[in-house]
C-alpha cells in the first residue's frame, strides 16, 4: 500500500538531547531504587508484605492487595521524575494536566460501568443468572465435551462477543455472572474460566470498531495512508486476530494438559483439589 500521507502530519523524530539522557537515567535509577527497596521489604524476616506464616505467594498477603498501587506507582513516579528532570513539567499543574488527558480514555468504560452496573442489578434480581447457569451446565454435561473443547468454545465465544462490546471490564460484568457459575457446576475453576475469556477477549480486540482506541488507531493509520478506513484496518489486521485466537488457545490447553499454574494460589478444577 503505497504511502501519501503529508510529511508535516507524520510523527517526528526529536534528536535525544543530554537532558533527555540525564532525564531517563534518572527515572532508571528511580525505577530501581523503588524496585530495590520493595525487594527489601520482601526478604526481611516478618515481612510486612507476606501473611502470617511467612508467606509471600499466598493470596492473604498484603502484597497481592497491593499490586494495583505498586504498579501505579513503579510508573508514576519515575515518569514525575523524568518530567521534571527533562524539564517537560514544571510544576505540579503539569502533572495533572498529564495525568487527566491520560485518563480520558477511560470515559468510554465509566460510561459503560454505569448501565452494567444497573443491568448486574436487574439481572441479579430476576435470578435468570441462576437459571441460565444451571440450564447451560446441563446443556454442557449432555454434550459430554472434554475440558479442552469447552474452553476453547468460550474462546471462541468470547472472542465473537468482543465484536459487539468493546469494553473488556463492561463485557466480563455482562456474561461473567452466567459463565462462572455455569463452569463452577461443570468443574472448571472461576481462575480457568477468567484465562479462557482473556484469550478470547485480546485476540479480536483490533478488528472490532467499538474498541475505544480503534478510531485513534485508523486516524494514526491515516496520517501515512490517506484512504485508510474501518475495513482496511480491519482486513489488514484480520489474519493476525485469527493467529492469536488460535496459538493462544493452543497454549491455554497445553497450560492445562501440562499442569503448568495459571498463577499463584490458582487452580484449574472447582472446588480446588487439596
Amino acid at each position: 500500500m503505497p504511502i501519501d500521507g503529508d510529511q508535516e502530519d507524520m510523527p517526528q523524530l526529536d534528536d535525544v538531547t543530554p537532558q533527555d539522557k540525564k532525564a531517563f537515567k534518572t527515572a532508571v535509577m528511580t525505577m530501581l531504587a523503588g524496585a530495590a527497596l520493595l525487594t527489601y521489604l520482601a526478604v526481611i524476616d516478618q515481612s510486612p508484605l507476606a501473611d502470617s506464616e511467612g508467606n509471600l505467594a499466598s493470596v492473604t498477603a498484603p502484597i497481592f492487595g497491593m499490586i494495583v498501587p505498586l504498579i501505579f506507582l513503579f510508573f508514576v513516579v519515575p515518569g514525575i521524575v523524568h518530567g521534571f528532570v527533562a524539564k517537560t513539567f514544571t510544576n505540579s499543574q503539569d502533572v495533572i494536566k498529564a495525568m487527566s488527558t491520560a485518563m480520558e480514555g477511560m470515559a468510554y468504560y465509566i460510561v459503560m460501568a454505569f448501565f452494567c452496573a444497573l443491568f448486574i442489578k436487574a439481572f441479579g434480581d430476576s435470578q435468570l443468572g441462576t437459571l441460565l447457569s444451571v440450564k447451560g451446565a446441563t446443556f454442557l454435561a449432555s454434550l459430554e465435551l472434554s475440558g479442552g473443547v469447552t474452553m476453547v468454545g468460550i474462546v471462541f465465544l468470547v472472542a465473537f462477543i468482543n465484536l459487539f462490546v468493546g469494553s473488556s471490564s463492561a463485557k466480563w460484568a455482562l456474561i461473567s455472572p452466567i459463565l462462572v457459575p455455569m463452569l463452577m457446576q461443570l468443574g472448571y475453576s472461576p481462575d480457568l474460566t477468567q484465562a479462557a475469556y482473556r484469550v478470547g477477549d485480546s485476540s479480536s480486540n483490533i478488528i472490532t470498531p467499538l474498541l475505544p482506541y480503534f478510531p485513534l488507531i485508523v486516524l494514526y493509520c491515516q496520517r501515512y495512508v490517506k484512504s485508510t478506513g474501518i475495513g482496511t484496518l480491519v482486513s489488514m489486521m484480520l489474519p493476525y486476530s485469527i493467529a492469536l485466537l488460535v496459538i493462544w488457545s493452543i497454549f491455554l490447553v497445553l497450560y492445562w494438559t501440562l499442569g503448568i499454574p495459571l498463577g499463584f494460589g490458582s487452580s484449574y478444577a472447582y472446588p480446588a483439589a487439596g
